[in-house]
C-alpha cells in the first residue's frame, strides 16, 4: 500500500515508518517544511494541503498533533494542544473527502483520555466519553473527521493508551529514576494504566489498515494495571527496589497541577474489544512480558 502519516518524525510515526516499510509498503510523510520527492508539504493553521498530493496514497494515518506533556498547561498551550488536532484532522478528512479516486482509510490519532478519570469502570469502544480537558479534545479531535465519513471513508480512531517505548513517552521518563532505585508508585497508586507496547500498537496499526473496523478502537493491551502494579514490574524487570512513593506536590509543583494530575493520578481501566473482536492477536498480554521486549530485558 502507499500510506500517507502525519506526525512522522514523532514516537509512534518514527517506528510505523519503519515498520511499514519492512513489510513493503511505501510510507508518504507530510512535513511542514518544504517538501523533497516522496513527501507531502502541508500546513494545517494555513489550510494548506493540495489535495493532488494524496491522489496516488491508499490510506492516510494521521498521527499530528502538539505533545500533551510537552510543557505546563497554561491557557494559550492548552488552546494549542485543541488547534493542532482539530484544524489538522479537519484539512486531512476536507481535501480526503473531495477525491473520488483518493486515499479510502484514514486512521486518526485519538486517545482513552476521551474516557476521562472513571475510577474501576472498566471501559469499552461503547462507553461514553467523560469529563474533563483531554475528554473534551478528544471529542472534538474525533469529530473533525467528519467530512471524510461523510464521503465514504472508512475512519478509525485510534484512542491510543501509554505506549511502551524505551525511547521516547511515559516509559521513557519514568527509566532514568527507576534505574537509579528511586522510583515508586505515583500518590496511593490506585490510578489505572492502560497500556500497550510499541510493538503491539505498530502491529494494530498495520491490522487496521487491512481491517474493515471502523469507527472508535482501543489500543491497549487487554490487561490494563493498577500504577502500584506498574510500578512493583517495572522495578523486578530492571532489578531495582520500587520502595519510593512520589508524592503529588513534587510533580504538580514542576508540570502544574492539571498536567500532572491528568498524566500521572488519573486513570482509565480500558478494555479492546473492537480489537480482540475481529480477531487481533496481541504479542504483549502481560505487563511483564511487555517490558522485558521493550527493554531488551
Amino acid at each position: 500500500m502507499d500510506i500517507g502519516i502525519t506526525g512522522a518524525s514523532g514516537l509512534v510515526g518514527t517506528a510505523l515508518t519503519a515498520h511499514l516499510e519492512r513489510g513493503g509498503h511505501r510510507v508518504v510523510p507530510f512535513v511542514r517544511r518544504a517538501p523533497r520527492d516522496g513527501e507531502i508539504g502541508w500546513d494545517p493553521a494555513a489550510g494548506r494541503l493540495d489535495v493532488d498530493d494524496l491522489r496516488d496514497l491508499d490510506a492516510v494515518v494521521h498521527l499530528a498533533g502538539a505533545g500533551i506533556g510537552d510543557r505546563r498547561w497554561s491557557d494559550d498551550y492548552k488552546r494549542t494542544i485543541l488547534d493542532s488536532r482539530v484544524q489538522g484532522t479537519t484539512l486531512v478528512a476536507r481535501r480526503m473527502a473531495e477525491l473520488a479516486d483518493g486515499p479510502r482509510i484514514l486512521l486518526s490519532a485519538s486517545a482513552i483520555g476521551i474516557y476521562g478519570d472513571r475510577g474501576d469502570d472498566e471501559l469499552d469502544e461503547s462507553s461514553t466519553p467523560g469529563d474533563g480537558f483531554l475528554a473534551d479534545v478528544c471529542r472534538a479531535w474525533e469529530a473533525s473527521t467528519a467530512p471524510a465519513e461523510a464521503a465514504g471513508v472508512r475512519v478509525v480512531h485510534l484512542r491510543t493508551g501509554i505506549v511502551l517505548s524505551p525511547v521516547g513517552g511515559a516509559l521513557a521518563k519514568m527509566l532514568p529514576l527507576f534505574k537509579l532505585g528511586l522510583g515508586g508508585r505515583f500518590g496511593n497508586g490506585k490510578q489505572w494504566m492502560s497500556w500497550i507496547s510499541i510493538t503491539d500498537h505498530l502491529r494494530a496499526v498495520t491490522h487496521l489498515l487491512n481491517s474493515g473496523l471502523h469507527g472508535a478502537v482501543n489500543l491497549t493491551a487487554p490487561e490494563p494495571v493498577r500504577n502500584r502494579e506498574f510500578v512493583d514490574v517495572l522495578g523486578e524487570v530492571l532489578g531495582r527496589p520500587t520502595l519510593l512513593p512520589v508524592p503529588a506536590f513534587g510533580p504538580k509543583l514542576l508540570l502544574g497541577s492539571e498536567l500532572a494530575e491528568v498524566l500521572l493520578f488519573e486513570g482509565q481501566r480500558v478494555r479492546p474489544a473492537a480489537l480482540l473482536g475481529d480477531g487481533f492477536g496481541f504479542d504483549h498480554d502481560g505487563l511483564a512480558a511487555a517490558l522485558r521486549a521493550v527493554l531488551d530485558r
